[in-house]
């Protein structure tokens, strides 16, 4: 008996990745689609058992996929499970709806969507589950004799592609265009790369392989962070995910799906430790200049050493390190382009594993999402940060300072007609999405206003 065909509908690469491999381990078959139209096309070839759909897609969204789906009487009776994404406003209202027998919200975990699809076959194809022939897992003899040339094959394959990963790593700029990285990576067939490779012994690439994992790189304008995030997430990786966008470096520590620690270099001091002890008034500004300066170039790890000093505890600093790592994550989720590297290991720093953070990627991408909606308001107002303010002298006195938090008050006495944005961020030693969101609010009750400057004749 086959298995049962599951139809995959979503524009996110990741998240299809995702769901086949997770349902093709269940023992399930999985086709996917990129958008309604490549879907339709997809269940005219094959009626699947189920079909998974996402909401918001291109060309084709999901209620128009369902109502054509629906006007075809030989397709109607499908069974349709919709994945939203959290804020789209859709899941219970569709339910029964076009044929929607069911939702899931994005994220979901691998035993969600599993649970799913094996509750909604049994419900609308009950005799087609629970066949032995069909046990996951169950291996014949024919599949004895071939499965080490199968583990070979793949092994040799995962070697081709790191070096492939490593030719295009190389070649790149972070300039080019997605299409132009797809026609240099479809031009690095396995074919050309082992002609390329020339006296190289193949065997040589299954050691390398079998001894160095594989790497997952991209282009952050094709595939966004937080889906690589997700990925990781949901698959329980280790490792270090790289993501870069000019001189800025961040790395991501991961272990068993959850953020162990994230550092950088090349970026604004606001995303340095000393920021965060600041913020938390656990030494003051004055005490904090003086251990700089006397720190000097040491270098070693700045949290041990306000530790040996006595001034934070162990607790301390690891609360700093959380809000430090949360912080860079939600900085680089705002960007629109960049690139990214992700390579699987157990053998972690020993910073941080002593850090050992374990912070949860979904409660990160939450305060991330509200965060990058914030920002999309608070752009249209403050486009960049070379902008400088006046204050509205007459509306403070009228409103007087008590409706203003002390962080407002902080940031309302260094706007005076000179400082940038960014002299603000530097001078408050407060992070740049704190004081983007608080001269927002300034500007909305007319405290504040963009100073303009002469035109030039």
């Amino acid at each position: 008996m086959a298995r049962e065909l599951v139809l995959v509908i979503d524009d996110s690469p990741t998240i299809t990745k995702v769901v086949q491999l997770v349902l093709t381990k269940a023992g399930y078959e999985v086709a996917t689609a990129v958008d309604g139209e490549a879907g339709l096309e997809a269940v005219r070839t094959r009626t699947p058992d189920l079909i998974l759909l996402d909401f918001v897609m291109p060309r084709m969204n999901g209620y128009q996929f369902c109502r054509e789906l629906n006007a075809d009487p030989s397709l109607k009776d499908i069974p349709v499970v919709l994945m939203s994404a959290k804020g789209d406003q859709v899941g219970e209202r569709f339910v029964k709806v076009m044929g929607i027998v069911d939702y899931i919200t994005k994220p979901f975990s691998p035993e969600a969507i599993t649970a799913v699809v094996q509750h909604t076959i049994a419900k609308y194809h009950p005799g087609r589950t629970g066949q032995l022939e069909e046990i996951p897992g169950l291996v014949t003899g024919e599949d004895m004799a071939t499965a080490e040339n199968v583990e070979d094959t793949a092994i040799r394959t995962s070697a081709l592609g790191k070096v492939r990963d490593a030719l295009l790593a190389s070649l790149s700029t972070g300039s080019e265009s997605a299409e132009t990285l797809d026609l240099v990576r479809r031009a690095f067939t396995d074919d050309a790369l082992v002609r390329a490779l020339g006296s190289i012994d193949p065997n040589r690439l299954v050691e390398i392989a079998a001894r160095q994992p594989a790497a997952l790189l991209g282009d952050l304008r094709t595939v966004p962070l937080a889906e690589i995030l997700h990925l990781l997430d949901a698959q329980e990786q280790s490792g270090v995910l790289s993501v870069s966008r000019g001189d800025a470096q961040i790395e991501i520590y991961f272990r068993r799906g959850r953020v162990d620690q994230a550092t950088a270099s090349g970026v604004p001091e606001e995303f340095l430790l000393g920021r965060f002890v600041l913020d938390k008034e656990l030494m003051s500004p004055a005490d904090f200049e003086v251990f700089v300066q006397a720190r000097g170039g040491d270098q070693k790890l700045m949290g041990q050493q306000l530790v040996a000093a006595g001034h934070l505890t162990d607790t301390d600093v690891r609360d700093c390190l959380t809000r430090q790592t949360c912080e860079l994550i939600y900085e680089i989720l705002r960007w629109r382009f960049g690139r990214f590297r992700f390579t699987a290991s157990i053998d972690l720093p020993a910073t941080v594993l002593d850090a050992s953070l374990g912070i949860d990627v979904e409660a990160i991408l939450m305060e991330g999402y509200r965060r990058v909606d914030e920002w999309h308001l608070i752009e249209r107002a403050i486009d960049n940060f070379d902008l400088v303010f006046l204050r509205n002298e007459d509306a403070v006195a009228q409103m007087g300072r008590g409706r203003l938090t002390r962080e407002e008050l902080a940031i309302l006495e260094l706007v005076n007609g000179k400082n940038t944005v960014k002299d603000i961020v530097r001078k408050s030693r407060v992070g740049s999405f704190d004081v983007s969101k608080m001269l927002y609010r300034l500007l909305s009750i007319k405290l504040v206003r963009r100073r303009v400057l002469p035109v030039a004749i």
